[in-house]
């Protein structure tokens, strides 16, 4: 499939007054990467179609098939990849035959093979997730978010996502004992180990890697919307204003949205006609 349209679209950020660029491409994915230059993007975030899901949008592809038809795109997006990037991929395995598949953790093993480095595991727990079960399970409440890079040096900005230190600091660092003010290794001899003093007068903390952030209220006439603030966390993590994020499966464009409201230029591809219209409209919708 041939590339049909790129719509470039020119934002400024009224609050910052910063100007960045999206652009938006409708096309195949595999076709459109070809054409991105090497080392050209800083962070790719994104949520491709899970197996055999959203088949009356993308058609739907085989569990048994999934490696097989995602890992021709992970080579090119390891190709476009800046050398200190990061590639955040969420995705969750599907229930096949009474069981959990093991696409997910097949395409780990074979993009480690391919050349990428498996550097950590996010979850995504959507704490507004609505209550239901099935005859040999409960519903789904968590997804994953894996985090791949090029090398282990990656450009990673960790003060830009710290939490409030919470109620608990107020107690809990109130009245330090003896062991609160050195070292205190772990019990069971795992090499960890924590000085509680340290946090002492901070205000700030450093989150863990279970992102708890609630499902998006309305669809936005998409089938799978997930939330501004899950792209955004990467973005501030993992870039810096200026930079170049990208998002293969674009969708209504939320990725594109949240790169513009953190100053960050982006490219999104999506290879419906109908969502790209959609993307494109939420999108210049920002600037007004």
């Amino acid at each position: 499939m041939t590339i049909n349209t790129i719509e470039k679209i020119d934002l400024f950020n009224a609050k910052t007054k910063a100007k960045v660029k999206a652009d938006v491409i409708l096309g195949d994915c595999l076709d459109v990467l070809k054409s991105l230059p090497d080392n050209s993007i800083d962070l790719i975030v994104t949520s491709p179609p899970y197996a055999d899901q959203r088949k009356s949008t993308y058609g739907g592809i085989s569990p048994d098939k999934y490696v097989e038809w995602f890992l021709p795109m992970t080579a090119e997006l390891l190709r476009v990849l800046h050398l200190k990037g990061t590639f955040v991929l969420n995705i969750k395995e599907k229930v096949s035959d009474g069981e959990r598949h093991t696409y997910v953790m097949e395409l780990i093993i074979a993009m480690r093979k391919q050349g990428w480095l498996w550097t950590e595991e996010f979850i995504w727990h959507k704490k507004n997730c609505f209550p239901g079960k099935w005859p040999n399970r409960f519903r789904d409440s968590w997804e994953r978010l894996l985090q791949f890079n090029k090398a282990k040096d990656f450009n990673m900005y960790q003060d830009e996502v710290r939490v409030p230190m919470g109620d608990w600091a107020k107690t809990r660092l109130k009245n330090l004992s003896e062991t609160d003010k050195q070292r205190d290794n772990s019990k069971v001899g795992s090499g960890f180990g924590k000085n509680v003093s340290n946090w002492v007068g901070r205000e700030l903390a450093y989150p863990t890697n279970v992102l708890s952030m609630a499902t998006e209220s309305s669809n936005k006439k998409h089938s799978a919307v997930f939330p501004k603030e899950l792209p955004s966390w990467f973005i501030k993590l993992f870039t810096k204003p200026g930079d170049v994020v990208l998002d293969p499966f674009l969708g209504s464009g939320t990725t594109s949205i949240a790169a513009f409201q953190l100053d960050r230029n982006s490219i999104g591809i999506e290879i419906q006609e109908e969502y790209h219209k959609l993307a494109v409209e939420n999108i210049n919708e920002q600037t007004k």
